[in-house]
């Protein structure tokens, strides 16, 4: 190893360390080490800070105003008294119909939103017992399916990252927007037939306190703000503050910043620009001003995603991440499987994102070293970015993470129960999530 190699390894493990001991500002860790990066030669500081010019995070950033805008709709409204009424209902089909119900809520929330996970806790967390459908057989699969949208067309974040550690590591090609959406659908549908079958293993006891008829949205010990939320958004769901015709200007930028994102396919860059495009309409309707939007696109998240392509950059160019790829492809061979391949590299990124906390630092590091592996042994690495970048959204078997703890506190579920359920669902859905990808783009 050459000495930048190792200045840039020494760089990446202190950030690292710097994410899990979470005594920083969110974002702070990537931004002190691109800083190190340039101190000690590793890159120039247009390299090291290339991140922040990159079109996946200026595309990133306008859709986090988006998000924020959609929070004023009655949406959530809505969504409340939908899953309120169901769950009085019972039964099986309740129950099916439920966790349906919460996964396509999650398709307009995207993956891992805080505030829409806490939403559906805290509101199944305040049902009362009922033999029909006991709360605590509800509350843990309910929980979980707001990380899987049956709709996946809101995988923004996900998507630029892929592309992100993609070209970071020379793969230039574009990745088609819905098949990757795809992908996503095979995980949710995978962890949707973990759920029909672990119906009858769920526990079955109450969880509402009865000394109060408050919906309790907000998680104990800070559990309702987590380091892999990817909206940024607040945990607290507030009123609708807007009228109709502002609504619907809302929901029309959303729209138009999902066109935007299909066309990148396409037409590239200037898909992207429509995207930032439809934060305009949401100024020129005063759906958001101009501090709203700001506070918006300058989110923690963001200066995370665009820190860690400089670390990503700067590891490419010492040639450490292409040495890390020529060594694992040396030990794994020639015959090696590719659903192996990318099983693994799902376990290890999934697994150090439940322990760091940090879902995007970790797919940071993990993502270019399959990626490279997979050039080393001559493979389209598409389906290994895609399932590894996924799969730092799926780990949730330890309650050590926000989403877990507050599932296995507001259920009030033992370890062994929470086990029962998470750990079979822990390597159901990376098994689907590793097929889906190798399907959908083959090696």
């Amino acid at each position: 190893m050459t000495l930048p190699m190792i200045f840039a390894l020494a760089i990446t493990v202190f950030m690292i360390a710097l994410i899990m001991v979470d005594q920083l500002p969110f974002g702070v860790p990537p931004l002190i080490a691109c800083l190190l990066m340039v101190v000690f030669g590793v890159v120039d500081i247009k390299t090291a800070f290339g991140g922040f010019a990159n079109s996946t995070i200026i595309m990133l950033a306008a859709f986090m105003a988006v998000i924020a805008a959609l929070q004023k709709t009655t949406l959530i409204a809505r969504f409340k008294d939908l899953i309120v009424s169901m769950a009085s209902k019972g039964g099986f089909k309740a129950y099916v119909l439920l966790i349906l119900v919460v996964m396509l809520g999650a398709s307009i929330f995207g993956t891992g939103s805080t505030a829409y996970y806490v939403l559906v806790i805290g509101l199944l967390s305040t049902l009362p017992y009922s033999k029909l459908l006991p709360p605590s057989r509800l509350l843990m699969p309910a929980g979980f399916a707001a990380n899987h949208p049956l709709a996946p067309f809101n995988v923004a974040l996900q998507y630029g990252i892929v592309m992100a550690v993609l070209q970071a590591t020379g793969f230039l090609e574009r990745v088609d927007l819905v098949k990757f959406s795809l992908v996503n659908l095979v995980l949710s549908l995978g962890f949707l037939a973990w759920c029909l079958v672990a119906y009858k293993i769920l526990p079955d006891h109450p969880i509402a306190d009865t000394s109060t008829d408050k919906v309790a949205i907000e998680p104990a010990n800070g559990a309702g703000v987590d380091a892999a939320d990817t909206t940024g958004v607040a945990t607290a769901v507030a009123t609708p503050t807007i009228t109709k015709r502002q609504e619907y200007a809302t929901y029309f930028s959303f729209a138009l910043a999902v066109v935007g994102m299909i066309m990148y396919s396409y037409i590239g860059d200037p898909g992207y620009a429509i995207t930032g495009l439809s934060v305009a309409i949401l100024l020129v309707t005063n759906v958001l001003d101009f501090t709203e939007i700001r506070d918006a696109i300058s989110q923690p998240i963001i200066l995370m995603s665009a820190g860690v392509i400089g670390i990503a950059d700067a590891l490419g160019a010492t040639g450490l991440t292409k040495l890390v790829g020529e060594t694992v492809a040396g030990m794994l061979g020639t015959n090696v499987s590719p659903f192996l391949l990318v099983f693994v590299f799902c376990i290890l990124t999934s697994l150090l994102a439940t322990l760091t906390g940090s879902t995007i630092g970790t797919v940071y590091v993990f993502a270019p070293l399959a990626i490279a592996t997979c050039l080393q042994l001559g493979l389209d690495p598409t389906a290994a970015a895609a399932a590894i970048v996924i799969s730092g959204w799926n780990g949730h078997f330890l309650p050590i993470d926000g989403m877990p703890a507050m599932i296995m506190g507001a259920g009030k579920y033992t370890l062994v129960q929470f086990w029962k359920f998470t750990v079979p669902m822990y390597f159901i859905r990376l098994a689907a999530l590793s097929a889906g990808a190798l399907l959908l783009f083959p090696m």
